[in-house]
């Protein structure tokens, strides 16, 4: 089939790389003219597509990259990959109308338009279809097809293949459901079709908001039992062999990507929208996690001052600056948080991350350096944020004068434990 995946960010380039590797024609449109000539080139910006397989693709003819939306013609089906972010507490899909319009004015009959992208529940119906039927003229379930299917990427993950995922699909019909299902069916290797788009949308804020509020829970029980006095990284472990009814989670500096400290927002604001009442547990969860940063920088004042030291003018580095393992990611790390902390505080704050490029724009106003033992040694504090497996953590806590673990990786003296 033709298929056209608008948006070749982290959901959208996978996808269509996956897609053509299965034998589709894929064309995968973007409005951002700089990536589309990156991937035309078969240079991949996403860690879980290996350029490799990105040129495979482009050298077969299967997949094409383009910013021109003539390009969209005769599509069998589209999938829309395209950012949902929040602007100051509101749910922003201005990028959805913009590419339905655009998707809209190529629709035919027969063809199916499918949306990936994170939302609160009703967007695919009440806000989809309705640009889809009057940029196209077509109506919905009678001359094309459409539904939703969230995405469940986790970058990074070595456990969970993007293939390997199950698949959650649904559709504004009967009809429509089978087509969905079926072209994700030669993709994925289970999809789990639902009733309809309304509980797709709503299973994908169920999952982040699961985790943003046991994230949450544990975060605000490590800023109190270092005051009881007992280790919560021990009382974790010791909880997580009860064999049912506990799933492990551990604190941290805060939570970063777009999932977590997004998507539990759209569900709350669409609660508060629609019945009037808060979604008290997002909000609260929100907080907790939001405040995780300032949490940390107070455990650095702290130790500081035990050693007759202010962070004025103290050298602390901070280590990984992504907020997930392993990952290159920068969206919303609770670093650049710590980081603007510190710097406010008076604090020479420089960072170390080995997974991002040195020439790489991260937002972060730190001195980028490398994590060696004479940059470790000269740092007043060290901070551990995130525990890439490319840090020598033997070495820095051999070297480091004290040391503020995030992770729970490091034990000594000179170590104290978020």
């Amino acid at each position: 089939m033709q298929i056209v995946v608008a948006g070749q960010g982290y959901v959208g380039l996978p996808l269509a790389v996956r897609a053509a590797e299965v034998g589709h024609r894929v064309v995968g449109y973007d409005v951002d003219r700089s990536r589309v000539q990156q991937l035309a080139a078969g240079q991949s910006h996403v860690e879980d597509v290996a350029s490799v397989r990105l040129r495979a693709v482009l050298d077969s003819g299967a997949y094409s990259a383009t910013a021109d939306a003539a390009a969209l013609a005769g599509f069998d089906i589209a999938v829309i990959t395209v950012p949902t972010p929040l602007r100051d507490g509101v749910p922003d899909l201005t990028h959805i109308e913009s590419c339905a319009r655009t998707l809209g004015e190529h629709l035919r009959p027969g063809a199916t338009v499918v949306l990936e992208s994170t939302t609160y529940p009703g967007t695919t119906e009440e806000l989809l279809l309705p640009i889809l039927e009057t940029t196209s003229g077509l109506k919905g379930g009678v001359d094309f097809l459409g539904g939703f299917s969230p995405e469940r990427i986790a970058p990074g993950n070595k456990r969970w293949s993007f293939e390997g995922t199950p698949k959650l699909v649904s559709g504004i019909d009967a009809k429509s459901l089978d087509v969905i299902k079926g072209f994700y069916d030669g993709i994925f290797q289970t999809t789990v079709p639902v009733s309809g788009t309304k509980v797709a949308e709503l299973a994908k804020l169920i999952e982040n908001t699961f985790r943003l509020v046991n994230i949450s829970m544990i975060n605000e029980l490590a800023t109190l039992t270092d005051r009881l006095g007992v280790n919560i990284w021990e009382a974790i472990d010791a909880a997580a062999t009860k064999p049912f009814g506990f799933t492990r989670f551990t604190p941290g500096p805060g939570v970063g990507g777009h999932c977590l400290p997004v998507d539990p927002l759209f569900l709350s604001w669409k609660i508060q929208q629609d019945l009037g009442v808060p979604f008290r547990f997002v909000e609260l969860a929100d907080d907790v996690n939001r405040h995780m940063p300032d949490y940390v920088v107070r455990r650095l004042v702290e130790a500081l001052d035990k050693r007759g030291m202010t962070i004025n003018g103290s050298r602390i580095l901070l280590l990984g600056l992504t907020y997930k393992f392993n990952a290159t990611d920068l969206r919303n790390s609770p670093s650049a948080r710590v980081a603007e902390l510190l710097i406010g505080l008076g604090a020479e704050v420089r960072g170390a991350d080995p997974n991002i490029p040195e020439d790489a724009d991260t937002e972060l106003n730190v001195i980028r350096v490398d994590a060696t033992p004479e940059e470790i040694a000269v740092s007043d504090a060290v901070v551990l944020l995130m525990d890439h497996t490319r840090f020598d953590l033997a070495m820095i806590q051999e070297k480091a004068t004290w040391i503020l673990d995030c992770r729970n990786r490091m034990f000594g003296a000179n170590v104290e434990v978020l």
